[in-house]
């Protein structure tokens, strides 16, 4: 079935369902994002991001679901890592997509928190948490033996010369380069099974943080 021809089967089905119910609605307002009337908009909006400079590709990691080839939020991975629809284990894949540069309106957002009158304290303190404005430094660590560099940000740059280790990601792009000869099984049976943990369970704050030596 063509995807259009099926999305407004549901819109009538689901339409119906509600006149049924006998809901006062207004019909004759009704918008459907899969019309070409509609997506003209948000594809023209979306284009002024891009020449805005405020829209832009990088890699990064998806919850992929293997069986229906598609990107899974995080509210769709069960308990047990498998996905809602299909049960398939749900694997970690680096993909290239497009973000929004928000990050350039965390001062403003901030800022402007304090003009929402009347609204809980608790509910400005998650709203200032989930922008997640930060001070700190970037750091370049040079790798020995190799050109390459390991860039890391962190807030108290002062303490930088009682440094021991240097953490990481799975697949961050250098992991494989750093890693020894003697230390490749183990690093990548640690990537495979890691792979298979949705974001959730990867920053769960209540689990030991573990890792391996490269």
């Amino acid at each position: 079935v063509p995807p259009a021809k099926w999305t407004y089967q549901n819109i009538t089905q689901m339409r119906q369902q509600l006149q049924r119910l006998g809901l006062s609605l207004d019909w004759e307002c009704e918008v459907a994002t899969c019309s070409p009337d509609y997506y003209k908009w948000t594809q023209w909006i979306f284009l002024q991001f891009l020449e805005a400079g405020l829209a832009y590709q990088r890699e990064a990691a998806v919850n992929w679901d293997p069986i229906d080839q598609t990107v899974l939020a995080n509210e769709q991975v069960d308990n047990e890592g498998r996905s809602w629809r299909s049960g398939a284990i749900v694997e970690r894949k680096l993909l290239r997509q497009w973000f929004f540069k928000i990050t350039d309106y965390a001062e403003e957002l901030l800022n402007d928190l304090d003009k929402l009158t009347g609204w809980p304290e608790r509910v400005k303190l998650m709203q200032a948490n989930w922008i997640g404005k930060s001070t700190g430094a970037y750091l370049e660590f040079p790798i020995v033996g190799l050109d390459e560099k390991i860039a890391v940000y962190t807030t108290r740059p002062d303490t930088v010369y009682g440094v021991s280790y240097v953490v990481l990601a799975p697949e961050h792009p250098l992991t494989q380069v750093v890693t020894t000869s003697d230390q490749k099984a183990a690093v990548a049976a640690f990537i495979k099974e890691v792979s298979n943990q949705s974001e959730l369970e990867r920053t769960a704050e209540d689990k030991p943080k573990r890792g391996i030596p490269t």
